[in-house]
């Protein structure tokens, strides 16, 4: 058996053993207080005073914020691969198998996430949402990456990769809440093995991109991640502790702990795509060196 086939097949009997329903499994709930400490807050490293119960408010706000962004990413993911078995010459590839196998773990973790949502009970509006012309470049842009397997590896490998860092940081503080502490330990071990089967995979599915793909993942991609990252917090959470909605996410978006934290989770992601071939040595475009904060050679530049 191919190695990309027998890594994908020992995926699969991963996932078969490792069934976990959080409703029965991870029947709790998060608690009334500050869900993460105040150095997880996206306002960290502002000169910005906050009270404790704006630090209480703010925390459950942007835990709700990245959850719905979480259930809404999925829900993309899995569409498109629903759409590839649809197209599949052969229904028996262990690829499909696992494919099955990843669209009924997420739709079990939108579960989870979607019970967190509804014990935090946010007040904030995304303003995002239903604005006419961002609905059509949403349904534009969601189309496109679901016809295209090579941009939504990438994506899914920074979909994953980006919340994989801001849970682990979350699950081993001593401050988190001790719930959402041990979903974020669950979700992380899941999304460990949809990691493994991006990486493994994508290899192939560049070796079949068109050039239109290829163009697109080299010279835009990095720029739909960067803006995937910084709304994950939207701009009303802000609203919700007396603050300026845009003008604090803008200032969020361009501390130095916030671009540190965007470089450390998004260097995975290129360095899977320079082992998969996607950019040669010492060719890694604009939009990715600012985006990982690397030069074209990889090498880490100065922090900010």
């Amino acid at each position: 058996m191919p190695v990309l086939a027998e890594r994908i097949e020992r995926l699969n009997r991963i996932s078969e053993r490792r069934v976990i329903d959080p409703d029965a499994e991870l029947p709790g709930s998060v608690g009334e207080g500050q869900l993460v400490p105040d150095e997880l807050l996206s306002t960290h490293g502002l000169d910005i005073e906050l009270s404790v119960e704006q630090k209480r408010v703010l925390s459950r706000e942007e835990t709700a914020s990245i959850l719905d962004a979480g259930i809404r990413f999925e829900a993309v993911l899995e569409a498109a691969f629903a759409l590839q078995v649809t197209r599949a010459r052969e229904l028996t590839d262990p690829r499909i198998t696992y494919l099955l196998h990843e669209m009924g773990e997420e739709t079990r973790h939108q579960r989870m996430f979607q019970r967190i949502l509804g014990q935090i009970a946010p007040k904030a509006t995304n303003p995002l949402l239903g604005h006419p012309l961002l609905d059509w470049l949403d349904r534009f842009g969601t189309g496109w990456v679901t016809r295209h397997p090579a941009l939504l590896y990438v994506l899914v490998l920074a979909g994953e990769e980006i919340p994989d860092l801001l849970q682990k940081r979350a699950a081993e503080h001593p401050e988190t809440d001790p719930f959402l502490a041990e979903v974020n330990r669950y979700h992380r071990q899941e999304e460990a093995r949809h990691l493994s089967f991006a990486r493994a995979i994508l290899p192939e599915i560049w070796s079949e991109a068109t050039r239109v793909e290829r163009f697109v993942v080299r010279r835009i991609a990095a720029f739909a991640i960067k803006q995937m990252f910084s709304l994950m917090v939207h701009p009303g959470v802000y609203a919700q502790i007396g603050l300026e909605p845009w003008p604090t996410w803008k200032q969020v978006n361009r501390t130095s702990e916030r671009i540190e934290l965007r470089r450390t989770a998004t260097r995975p992601v290129l360095a899977t795509m320079i082992d998969a071939g996607v950019f040669g040595p010492g060719r890694v475009p604009k939009g990715w060196r600012e985006l990982c904060g690397v030069d074209r050679r990889n090498e880490p530049v100065r922090s900010v």
